[in-house]
């Protein structure tokens, strides 16, 4: 079955991380910047990311997100630097609109933590199997309805594409015209979709009485097919970055006690 993740299938360490240590780097890559309020750690935690992108052999499949935020930072920093209020030093003036230095600096800013959350992200949505993401929340208490409703995102339009696909080449050899212009299209559309609802009705139906036959609704403990075993590198990753969020508490409290 194919998914709508982004997940790329490769043997790294990266990709044999388990999905809670992913999410925890991701907590802590918010939680630091929040923390500190300087952009070096930002922009530290950002080529830490990079590295671990690297390692996983993922970072050019970022190339295409990073193209798209790069639009919205950009637009958010000319937005900033234009019109944000405390603007006080100009830099540049284009006619009547003058570019602003602390607009500059706050579009920068908020540029590096929307970079930052975007490849600590990815980290976890290149390298982490959806069904092994789903089945680790439900590990931990996860409503198991709730992740099979999880699951079933990552796999139901592939399906439904898969099925669209079969019907259109089936149709095609009965002499059916898929393809043309607009008003050819559009008298392939009403055929096509009927078979299309029917079957996602049916394959509806059918997961629904698997599930029952399987005790999907059974109020006893559950049992996983895959048993969980803790590797040293799992247990390494959860305690530096562990160790990491508390020496950054224990560090910004000792800052704040020395300017009181």
């Amino acid at each position: 079955m194919k998914s709508i993740s982004l997940y790329e299938d490769l043997s790294t360490p990266i990709h044999r991380i388990e999905p809670l240590s992913k999410i925890l780097y991701i907590i802590v890559a918010i939680l630091l910047p929040v923390i500190w309020r300087q952009k070096m750690v930002t922009l530290g935690w950002i080529v830490a990311s990079l590295v671990i992108l690297k390692l996983g052999k993922v970072l050019k499949r970022t190339l295409p997100l990073v193209g798209c935020s790069a639009i919205v930072i950009l637009t958010v920093i000319i937005i900033q630097g234009l019109f944000r209020a405390g603007n006080t030093i100009p830099i540049w003036t284009i006619g009547p609109l003058i570019f602003y230095k602390e607009g500059l600096i706050f579009g920068l800013g908020v540029g590096l933590n929307v970079l930052n959350l975007l490849f600590s992200v990815c980290i976890l949505i290149l390298t982490t199997k959806p069904s092994d993401l789903v089945e680790a929340l439900v590990r931990i208490g996860l409503s198991p309805r709730l992740g099979y409703v999880l699951g079933s995102v990552f796999q139901i339009i592939p399906q439904m594409s898969s099925t669209m696909n079969t019907i259109t080449d089936a149709q095609r050899s009965r002499g059916m015209e898929t393809e043309g212009n607009l008003i050819i299209r559009i008298k392939a559309f009403f055929p096509l979709m009927g078979p299309v609802v029917m079957n996602s009705l049916i394959a509806t139906r059918e997961r629904a009485i698997a599930l029952e036959v399987r005790g999907f609704n059974s109020t006893q403990k559950r049992t996983y097919i895959n048993v969980y075993q803790p590797t040293r590198a799992d247990r390494m990753s959860k305690i530096v970055l562990f160790a990491i969020l508390g020496i950054s508490l224990v560090g910004r409290l000792f800052v704040w006690q020395q300017l009181l």
